[in-house]
């Protein structure tokens, strides 16, 4: 995340992440951000660990696009969970693909690491489920309120954003535990003959 292969890779990282990251820091604050930008980063590594151990290689791969892929991720994810508070709904998502498909694309370039792209991705992805979840339309905080005045609430958010909330913790869960698992445990059976690697 923090080395890069020279300047030119360097400001074309930090420009992709001044066009992405500030309107989604504006929106979402810098804590949320910050923390999917650095869970995406580990994600899109962990996946290219995996995939150049798998593949016997010694290449060293360097970088912050599997964190910004993350961020694009995200930015899909809180379309979709946030569908109902956007106008030009079908315009913003058809861009968002196109934008990801032609990054995706470029990845199978020599030499670009598509596997802490496509890490990068789906982390930020199911990250942005979890983080970027706001409130329905028309929902008012009850402090705002005034005494007596009569309102029918709404539920803060809607009964999907909660089953998108849920299902993505428990494929984090599951996705980092088991890559994590196939990259630690293969190790430990050496010396702990009773860990059992998993299949490759």
């Amino acid at each position: 995340m923090f080395l890069h292969a020279g300047v030119v890779h360097l400001l074309a990282n930090m420009f992709s992440l001044l066009f992405i990251g500030i309107r989604l820091e504006k929106e979402f604050g810098f804590f949320r951000i910050g923390l999917l930008y650095v869970l995406s980063s580990f994600g899109g590594s962990l996946l290219s660990i995996l995939h150049l151990k798998q593949n016997r290689s010694s290449t060293v791969s360097v970088g912050a696009s599997g964190a910004l892929f993350g961020l694009l991720g995200a930015m899909l994810s809180e379309l979709l969970t946030n569908w109902s508070i956007y106008a030009n709904k079908c315009a913003a998502l058809a861009s968002l693909l196109i934008i990801v498909g032609l990054n995706l694309a470029v990845g199978f370039l020599p030499h670009v690491d598509n596997s802490a792209h496509v890490g990068g991705f789906l982390t930020g992805y199911f990250l942005g489920f979890v983080l970027l979840m706001r409130p329905q339309y028309g929902y008012v905080n009850r402090k705002y309120i005034p005494p007596g005045y009569d309102v029918k609430r709404k539920s803060k958010y809607k009964w999907y954003q909660y089953f998108y909330l849920f299902v993505s913790l428990v494929i984090l869960i599951l996705g980092f535990a088991y890559c994590l698992a196939n990259l630690y445990v293969e190790n430990a059976a050496d010396k702990f003959p009773f860990i059992q690697s998993y299949p490759r």
